[in-house]
């Protein structure tokens, strides 16, 4: 058996190692060393073409800046952007004016009661629009100064509502608020007596007005105007009648020349109520459900329906949340009063100035269809100007000078 005798010292063989240690680091430093050069060079490239990117960006941003600069109406340019990205939101706050009037119509008594206005002043700017007038109270029998007709009129505020909302077709699609005619030629509310309902007119053929049309639209088809059938015998209609047709399964009358769908502010109750629907029927369900009609839709009245053994259901009306005067604000507030002759009656009669605060609601143009409900159940159209002139009078003159009876302050229930 061989001997192998090492004659290396142990010292020489850790040498060894050590300088192969050695090597094998330095090796691998230079191998990271020019790794990262690499590395750095490739980030260097980019960060040179994305320099060269972006200066060739910002030359042609430049550019364009300086073309955009030199151009004369900018300012005008950038009003009008400015303004069309709000016009929405501009238009549905705005207030209509005119609804004014005829909420007084409904908040003035104008029967044996009666109250005028002499002055008004409407502010629209706050954030709760607010009247303030001056006018005069007459009771209507002697001595006709009677403070109980102002204090009946400040306690009909917690009563009176609003009411708005929009009309629709059978299917449930909108009907666009331009043509909805509620108004007759002399401003005075479409109303049927018969039915004692209020009612509006559907402009069917205007423009834009058929909801159907629209979707037929949307799914390619056309609608050629023969399609729709009208119905007419010529040789049955006089020059007096109301021509009555059919405009895609509505019943249409003629109004001011146009065909128009008639529409019922409030439901038919007795009409449209079954006890499950049909289809192309009328429908009302107990929980005020509407449906295969054209109707209106409120956003602040709701119906409700109680079954009757052996009667027709009653029908319970609520509205509590749309009041005329907001929550929390006292009414009408009367900050004068003194006693007056009337100038064409010669009637003596109570002059006051008041001021009534109202909810922003009821001015809001995007709110279609306003109307103003009375307590005594009296309701005037809002955007009429029907019978305003009866609402406004001269202003009561002063007690004359040895007027013992206007000056005493002889009233009833006077203060």
């Amino acid at each position: 058996m061989a001997l192998e005798i090492n004659l290396v010292p142990d010292i020489k063989n850790e040498m060894l190692k050590a300088m192969k240690i050695r090597n094998y680091t330095l090796f691998a430093c230079i191998v990271v060393a020019i790794a990262s050069v690499v590395v750095s060079l490739i980030f260097w490239s980019i960060s040179a073409g994305q320099q060269a990117v972006a200066d060739g960006k910002k030359k042609t941003l430049d550019t364009l800046s300086s073309k955009i600069n030199s151009y004369s109406d900018l300012s005008n340019f950038l009003t009008v952007k400015d303004q069309l990205s709000v016009i929405s939101t501009i238009s549905d706050n705005r207030n209509v004016v005119s609804r004014s009037f005829n909420i007084l119509a409904a908040l003035l008594p104008t029967g044996k009661d009666t109250i005028t206005i002499s002055s008004l002043d409407v502010n629209l700017q706050e954030e709760s629009p607010k009247f303030s007038f001056e006018g005069q109270a007459n009771s209507g029998s002697e001595p006709n100064i009677d403070y109980n007709v102002l204090d009946a009129f400040k306690k009909s505020m917690e009563y009176m509502r609003y009411d708005y909302g929009e009309y629709v077709d059978k299917n449930g699609n909108i009907i666009p608020a331009y043509c909805i005619v509620s108004n007759a030629a002399d401003g005075s509310t479409l109303y049927d007596v018969e039915k004692k309902s209020y009612y509006a007119y559907w402009l069917i053929n205007g423009e834009g007005c058929n909801p159907a049309d629209t979707e037929e639209e949307d799914a390619g088809e056309e609608t050629p105007s023969n399609t729709r059938d009208l119905n007419i015998n010529v040789n049955d209609i006089s020059v007096n009648d109301v021509i009555s047709t059919k405009v895609d399964g509505y019943e249409t009358e003629e109004y001011e020349g146009q065909q128009v769908v008639r529409i019922w502010r409030t439901p038919q109750f007795d009409d449209w109520y079954k006890e499950e629907m049909k289809e192309g029927q009328p429908y009302m369900g107990l929980d005020g459900t509407i449906a295969n009609v054209p109707h209106f839709v409120s956003a602040c009245t709701t119906y409700t329906g109680t079954e009757r053994v052996g009667k027709k259901p009653s029908w319970t009306t609520t509205n509590d949340e749309c009041k005329l005067v907001p929550e929390g604000v006292d009414g009408i507030e009367i900050t004068d009063s003194s006693n007056g002759v009337d100038d064409e009656s010669n009637d003596l009669v109570l002059r006051f100035a008041a001021e009534i605060t109202f909810s922003p609601e009821v001015f809001r143009f995007k709110n279609h269809h306003m109307l103003a409900l009375a307590p005594t159940t009296r309701v005037n159209v809002t955007d009429s100007y029907s019978q305003i002139q009866s609402l406004f009078a001269k202003r009561a003159s002063d007690c004359a000078e040895g007027d013992t009876t206007c000056l005493n302050g002889a009233n009833l229930g006077g203060n």
